[in-house]
């Protein structure tokens, strides 16, 4: 088993998790007892979701690239998803970036989390395996 994978991927379904429970109280009420128009609150909301789908789906294919069974069968797919964290990442550090001296490294805590997991994915796709030695 690729045991850089399987933190990758259990530091994913922890992100997940934080998400829906953290985030869900956090983030999606206050979102949907706003006074935002019904169109952007619900767009929003769907958002939210759709995000919570990509955490879970990515954590599972993580996990299965961390089988050898599926190693080099799903080489591309944790590249993307590595990538697509590394993204996820570089977007919450722009945030933070493009409005300092709001405390906004603490308050925007997911940084913490999706780089890491994009990292270690991002190094267990791109690095060579050793060959299987002759019996």
């Amino acid at each position: 088993m690729n045991r850089v994978l399987l933190v990758a991927s259990l530091l994913a379904a922890l992100m997940a998790g934080i998400h829906l429970v953290i985030g869900g109280s956090y983030i999606a009420a206050p979102l949907l007892e706003s006074s935002l128009e019904t169109e952007p609150r619900l767009v929003l909301y769907a958002c939210w979701h759709g995000i919570s789908a990509a955490l879970a789906l990515s954590a599972v294919g993580l996990f299965m690239g961390a089988l050898p069974r599926f190693a080099e069968p799903s080489r591309v797919m944790v590249l993307a998803i590595s990538i697509w964290w590394l993204a996820a990442g570089a977007i919450i550090l722009a945030l933070i970036a493009t409005h300092p001296g709001d405390g906004l490294w603490w308050r925007l805590p997911q940084w913490m989390l999706l780089t890491p997991v994009g990292l270690l994915g991002l190094w267990a796709a791109t690095r060579r395996r050793r060959a299987a030695p002759f019996p």
